[in-house]
Order: structure tokens, then sequence, then C-alpha cells
């Protein structure tokens, strides 16, 4: 099977080096899998695109396309027109997309546009919101997919109200995996001792999404928050490029004990995660991470496609409004942290990878 995974973005390099840990175990097993790399350049920087390579021990890519930042529709239309070349000179059997970008949409297009077949990773998310462009995304995507491989039952049941039944797997969630690799290795960058950040004793706060940076009304509100919740328990806030561009636009004075800091890579973000007091976050990767490791969390959302972080109000969704994401935040620092829940499945990508290759040679 000649298998080819299109990545972009630093939650895909992530799940990509899970199922590529797998492929490798397979392998060794004698699967004869032939694995194809290609990046989109959807993520240029080294703190979000080398580092995580790196770190994680994940393939190289073949192919680096330096797509980079654009339009929604200029980036897209880019990497429809790169990974189409991709494709016709490597004839993959399978194509692999995860997630909800715009390299996840360029790369299912691609691949059905020449009937190669498509697999999902992350399928049947749904935060019923058609004006986030992750949330079409995942919805083409889904539909153009041959396998569509599902971390949770709500996901499960998102497809079958949308009609889509036939190719669907129930296998978990590969980002689990991955913090239950590295989730003890990882330890607080030696500089954030230095400006006083102590384990357990700080918030966590991570902001990227383009329904919050480029909404100034939105992100002031988040800002203040922060500023808000500082003078009562220091905030670390690793800025994504993108948010650290445009934060001046929302002219708020920052106190010192919010403290603006370069993007973590993979490891020192979930140690960071299993250090803080509570977490506030627009990702839905961070949501999760903070999930299993028992840390209450705060979505600076107004929905999330994780509905399982809910439970027992581990994660609450609390918009961009300043009062009502400092009251949430406050009242999960009083309940503090969790017991990490129980999961049941470790092990979504070899499953992935097994149902891939079965069906492989099933034809």
């Amino acid at each position: 099977m000649r298998l080819l995974t299109v990545v972009g973005a630093r939650p895909q390099f992530i799940k990509a080096a899970a199922v590529g840990y797998a492929i490798e175990a397979a392998n060794l097993g004698g699967a004869g899998i032939e694995s194809v790399l290609a990046h989109t350049g959807q993520h240029y920087d080294f703190q979000m695109s080398k580092v995580f390579f790196e770190e994680l021990g994940l393939q190289p890519p073949n192919h680096d396309l330096n797509v980079g930042s654009a339009s929604h529709g200029a980036q897209t239309g880019r990497m429809l027109e790169a990974l189409e070349a991709v494709i016709q000179s490597e004839r993959p059997d399978v194509v692999l997309v995860y997630g909800d970008t715009n390299s996840t949409l360029a790369g299912g297009l691609a691949a059905a546009k020449l009937h190669v077949p498509v697999g999902h990773v992350e399928a049947g998310l749904r935060s019923f919101n058609r004006r986030m462009p992750e949330e079409v995304n995942r919805v083409l995507t889904d539909h153009l997919s041959r396998w569509l491989f599902c971390p949770t039952d709500t996901a499960i049941a998102n497809l079958k109200n949308e009609g889509v039944v036939d190719g669907v797997h129930l296998v978990g969630d590969v980002m689990y995996e991955l913090v239950v690799r590295f989730g003890q290795r990882g330890t607080l960058p030696p500089a954030w001792r230095d400006i006083g950040i102590e384990p357990g004793r700080f918030v966590l706060a991570t902001i990227h999404r383009a329904e919050n940076t480029d909404d100034v009304a939105r992100l002031r509100g988040i800002v203040r928050a922060l500023s808000e919740i500082a003078a009562e328990t220091p905030v670390v806030m690793p800025l994504h490029p993108r948010t650290r561009k445009l934060l001046p636009s929302v002219d708020v004075h920052l106190p010192n004990a919010l403290h603006v800091v370069d993007p973590l890579s993979y490891v020192q973000m979930v140690a960071a995660e299993g250090s803080a007091a509570l977490v506030v976050t627009d990702s839905g990767g961070v949501q999760k991470e903070a999930f299993w490791l028992g840390v209450p969390c705060v979505t600076a959302r107004d929905e999330t496609e994780w509905v399982e972080t809910l439970a027992d109000n581990r994660n609450i969704v609390a918009g961009a409004d300043r009062a009502d994401l400092v009251e949430a935040s406050r009242r999960q620092l009083r309940r503090g942290r969790a017991q990490a829940p129980a999961v049941e499945r470790a092990s979504a990508a070899s499953t992935i990878v097994e149902r891939l290759l079965q069906d492989s040679r099933t034809g």
C-alpha cells in the first residue's frame, strides 16, 4: 500500500506522528507500507513546524510545498494546485488527511478529483457554526472521504445525522496516544522560573483561531479578561505568530503578571498544560489535552466540537466576553484539578493503519 499523508499545521504534525509510529510498527511486521508525506507549509515558522518534526521524530516531508500564509481561498487554491501534482507523480493508493484546516480540505479535494480514496482522521466533529472555516473544512472533507476515522461516539452520531454511514469507523483519538507517550517527559522552560512561574500556580492561555484574532472586539475582550485574571494568578500566553501580529490592535495594557512568551514545542506544551492551575484556550487540541490531564479548562469560543470535555464542568465554554471569561476562570480555579478521566481507547493509530491495510488487500 502506498500512502500519501498531507499535513500543514501544528495539530496535524502531532496526529501524523502517532499514525507514523503505527506505520513503523506495521512495517516491522511485514506490512510493506510505502509512506510519503507532503507538507503544505500552512505553518512554516520553526516553532510551529520544524520543531515538531524533530521532537516527535516525524517522517521528513518528501514534498515541502511552501504555500505559506494567504486568504482562505488563495491558500486553499495554491494547495490544490500543488497537491494535484504531488498525487499525480506519487500515484498513492490512499491519501490520508487530518483535522479541519485548509490543508485538510485541499488534500481531500485534490485526491477526490483524481479518484484516489481519502481517509479522514478526526472525522465527524461538528461545532454547528458554519461561520468557522474549520467547520466548512470538516463537513466537506467528511463527505468526500472513503474512510471516516472518528474519535468519539458523538462524531459517529453527527455523521449519521448527515446520512453518512458507509466507511465510518470509531477508532478513538490519536492525540491521546501522544499525551500518553510524551506526557511525563517534558518540564517547564527554565526561563519561566526566572519570571516567577511555579507549577500549579499559573494560568496557561492560548488564543489563535480566526474567529477571535480577526475580530478586534472579541480579541480585546479575551485580552482584557486575561489581564484581569493575571492580577490574581499569573498568566502565561505562548503566542501564536498570528495573534502576536494582531495583539497591538486591541489597545489593552498588559500587566506584568501576563507573560507573553514564544510558542512551545509539543512536549513543552503538554508539560505546561499538566503543570497549570487552569487552561484558557480556543484550541480544540488543547481542550482535549487539558481534559485528559485533569486540568480545568475555559474555552474562549461560543461552542466546542469536543462536547465530551464538558462533562462535570471540566471545560466551560465562556465565549469572548471579558466578564464571562473572568467569572468562568475564577470558578475553575476555585474547583481545582480533577482526577484524569479513564480513556478506553489508546490504540487509534494502529486501528487506522490496520483498517487501511485490510481494505487495500480486499480491494
